[in-house]
This record gives structure tokens, C-alpha cells and sequence, in this order.
């Protein structure tokens, strides 16, 4: 029994060492210290690198957030990136920018499960790329709602800047776009009942996003055009129906990179359409995410637990 009894102590300790020297590796390696990073949320648990979907064998990966004290709904987030990515094999995943924590933190205190994705990005792939892989994201929670605990017809969104275009596409089209083929995931809607978009890019026939296109300015501003019908495609505000999701946009007024009159438009257009929507503008602010040049900043993580308790829970 001694034996035995100092065998086991042995093992454990080795064990313990063999964790530490990982632990150490990682630490100290660039690239896999890069890779491993993710945001700290206080979820009570995470599935990491969750495959969503392939495409021509490059996986689609989320993380998901489970909240202490779920209340059954999912809300799926798309970090801003410009729409693009680097080329090389070490870029950072969308799904482990801060991001995640400045904007996904208190909706998952507030027992919102949180999945948030990272798409297909530009340079290598352009529109309809992302807008695809964001629906894909939202049929395959859909299609999973059980397995997640969560209302399959009641399902949110939020994202900034290209994260806040592609949510706000999600909340303005049929749900049924670019469906090729018969699998079972791909057969639920991709429509999302609430959405929250931070400075989002809603008219991209203002010349953002061209490199997101695929084209040039100069075609754009010409009607009849190829690169004038992608851009009007391509932009929420062109979309806007009396049925779509009730919508919270958050900018800065004094953002350079996504002109606050965009958003100013985009909510006059919802509104009369019907649409539930609210514009806070978050006075002296730039682009974001976290506003720090705001005067008097609003709590906006209350702001967005506010808005998806009205609009998604209690509609």
C-alpha cells in the first residue's frame, strides 16, 4: 500500500510539472501565446473554436459564452475589423479582440448566452463572404437552439463598426438570402429578432468598405453600374422593411472613420418604416469601441441589456 500510495504521489507530481512546462511554452512563445489569448468574461463556462460551418476547408469558428444564470436567449456578436484580416497564419481571431468584453460583458451578467464569431474578411474575401458567414452563424444556432438552452425564435445580435454593418444586415434582410442547398442547417432563417450596432457603416454607397466590395469609388456613384448595385446590396439602409428587428445604434459624434451622420439617417429611415429604433449619440466620441474621448459618456452595457430585455425577451 505504501508502494502504491508513493507511486500515485510520484505521477501527480510529474503531471504537475508537465502542466507547468506547458504552461511556461506558451507563455514565452509569441505565435501560440497569440493564438491561446482570449477575453476574460465572467462566464460560467466557454466552448472554444466551435465550427459553425465550413467553407472549401476553411473552418468557420465561434466561442460561446454561458452566463451563471441563463435566461434562454443567444446573442451573437461580431467584432469590428474593417472587414479584413492579415494573410498570415498567426492573425488574431475576431473572436479574441476586447471586443468581446466591452461589448458582450454585461449581457452575459445578464444571462444572455454570448456567441461570438469570426467570418471570412477581406483582402481574400470579399462581399457577400462575411454577410454569409454571419447568417451561417445565426441558422447553426438556430438549428442548435436545444443544445445551447435557448429560444430558437428570439435570437439577438451586436457588433461595432463592420461587426455593427453586419449585425444591422442581419436584422434588415429576409433571412433567406444565398441558401445553395439542402442541408438542414441551412434551411433556417438567418433573420434575427434584435439588434445593437455600434457606428455602423449603413450606406456603403458613401465609399466605406470599398476594398469590403471588391471595387472602386468611381463606379460606385454611377447608377446602372455593377459596383453600384453591389454597394446598395451591400448597405442595411437600403433594406429597411416595416418587419425588421428592432434597432439600437450607438456612435460618436465626432467619429472620422464612420461619419455620424450615417447613423443619424439610418435611424430616420427605420422610424419610418415602423421599426423600433433608438440613436444615442455619444457626445465628443470617435469611432469606439470604448469611447475615450467621450463628455459624459452613457452607461451603454446597461444601454444594451435596456434594449434586448424590451425588444427580445419581453416581445
Amino acid at each position: 500500500m505504501q508502494l502504491a500510495a508513493e507511486f500515485l504521489k510520484r505521477k501527480r507530481s510529474s503531471l504537475k510539472c508537465l502542466r507547468q512546462y506547458i504552461l511556461m511554452i506558451l507563455l514565452v512563445c509569441p505565435m501560440t501565446n497569440q493564438i491561446f489569448t482570449q477575453p476574460e468574461l465572467s462566464a460560467a463556462h466557454v466552448d472554444r473554436n466551435v465550427v459553425f460551418g465550413m467553407y472549401s476547408g476553411l473552418a468557420l469558428l465561434m466561442d460561446v459564452y454561458y452566463p451563471d444564470q441563463p435566461n434562454g436567449y443567444g446573442i451573437i456578436h461580431i467584432a469590428g475589423s474593417g472587414w479584413t484580416r492579415p494573410l498570415g497564419l498567426d492573425a488574431t481571431l475576431l473572436s479574441r479582440q476586447n471586443h468581446v468584453k466591452l461589448e458582450g460583458e454585461k449581457l452575459l451578467a445578464a444571462g444572455y448566452t454570448l456567441f461570438t464569431i469570426n467570418h471570412r474578411a477581406a483582402p481574400r474575401f470579399i462581399f457577400p463572404a462575411a454577410i454569409q458567414d454571419a447568417q451561417r452563424a445565426v441558422r447553426f444556432i438556430r438549428y442548435h437552439a436545444e443544445k445551447y438552452n435557448i429560444d430558437p425564435n428570439r435570437i439577438g445580435a451586436i457588433g461595432g463598426s463592420s461587426g455593427g454593418h453586419l449585425v444591422s444586415l442581419l436584422g434588415v434582410l429576409d433571412g433567406d438570402e444565398w441558401i445553395f442547398d439542402d442541408s438542414p442547417v441551412n434551411r433556417q432563417s438567418a433573420k434575427v429578432q434584435c439588434v445593437i450596432a455600434r457606428a455602423a457603416p449603413s450606406n456603403l454607397q458613401s465609399g466605406i468598405g470599398v476594398h469590403f466590395l471588391g471595387t472602386r469609388f468611381k463606379e460606385i456613384q454611377t447608377e446602372g453600374t455593377e459596383e453600384h448595385a453591389r454597394a446598395r446590396h451591400a448597405s442595411p439602409m437600403t433594406h429597411v422593411t416595416a418587419d425588421d428587428a428592432p434597432m439600437l445604434l450607438v456612435h460618436g459624434d465626432k467619429d472620422e472613420s464612420v461619419p455620424f451622420a450615417l447613423s443619424q439617417s439610418f435611424q430616420a429611415t427605420l422610424s419610418a418604416a415602423g421599426v423600433p429604433t433608438k440613436l444615442i449619440g455619444v457626445v465628443g466620441a470617435g469611432h469606439g469601441p470604448s469611447f475615450p474621448k467621450a463628455v459624459d459618456k452613457p452607461d451603454l452595457g446597461a444601454a444594451y441589456v435596456q434594449w434586448m430585455d424590451i425588444y427580445l425577451r419581453q416581445k
